[in-house]
């Protein structure tokens, strides 16, 4: 047999470097056939309602303190430290995706998490919420902009099907903007709503406040007379 050529070599030393380096699994092939697999899904349901204690005995709470102590507004703090604790899983993921399993579950992840974020959580919360909330257009108008920005930033970065680690930074530096966005997002919102509304005619109905003041002008008349 001849000599592998230098391409070849290259490809199957890629090949091999990109074997998942997950540990092996307690039970074989076999026993998970036979109802061992049952017991993975125990452990997936115990880890989300770990999950749902943890965010709701202590990051909530915590997140009420971070607002108070530094005077921001609850939509600033979801788009943020929400935002931040709510993805911390999405991030370890991508730490799995790149680092052991070497595929491209990670950018699924976020992206995919993102259409699960708008449609089902926000349609869900809706539907058994019992209480009325108080929507504005100035959040979402300011998220999805953000939001179009990035992905539109990705997808110019994903055009090689490679990303560098400056256009890492790059991604990065975005959303460092971001945060400073926020820190300046009530002053912003003023001034976009400012102009805005700047030529707004509000509607004024004084009709029937005039009517007794006139109806009273009217009988003094046919007194003095």
């Amino acid at each position: 047999m001849g000599k592998a050529s230098g391409k070849d070599r290259s490809t199957n030393a890629t090949a091999a470097k990109k074997d998942p380096l997950f540990p092996d699994d307690l039970f074989t092939e076999e026993q998970r056939r036979n109802g061992a697999i049952i017991l993975h899904v125990i452990g997936v349901m115990y880890m989300f309602v770990a999950l749902a204690i943890v965010c709701d005995e202590f990051f909530v709470p915590s997140l009420d303190v971070i607002i108070e102590k530094l005077g921001i507004t609850d939509d600033v703090a979801g788009a943020t430290f929400m935002a931040a604790g709510g993805s911390a899983p999405e991030l370890f993921t991508s730490i799995m995706g790149v680092f052991v399993s070497f595929n491209d579950v990670g950018i699924g992840t976020i992206v995919g998490s993102a259409v699960f974020n708008i449609l089902f959580v926000i349609g869900m919360c809706a539907l058994f919420s019992k209480t009325i909330l108080s929507l504005t257009w100035w959040p979402l108008f300011r998220d999805c902009t953000f939001y179009s920005v990035s992905l539109l930033t990705l997808i110019y970065f994903f055009r090689d099907n490679k990303i560098y680690w400056w256009e890492a930074l790059v991604l990065f530096i975005i959303y460092i903007l971001y945060a400073v966005f926020m820190k300046f997002n009530q002053q912003v919102e003023r001034c976009v709503k400012k102009i805005i509304y700047k030529n707004k005619v509000t509607r004024v109905r004084s009709t029937d406040q005039l009517m007794p003041a006139i109806q009273g002008q009217t009988d003094s008349l046919k007194f003095n007379i």
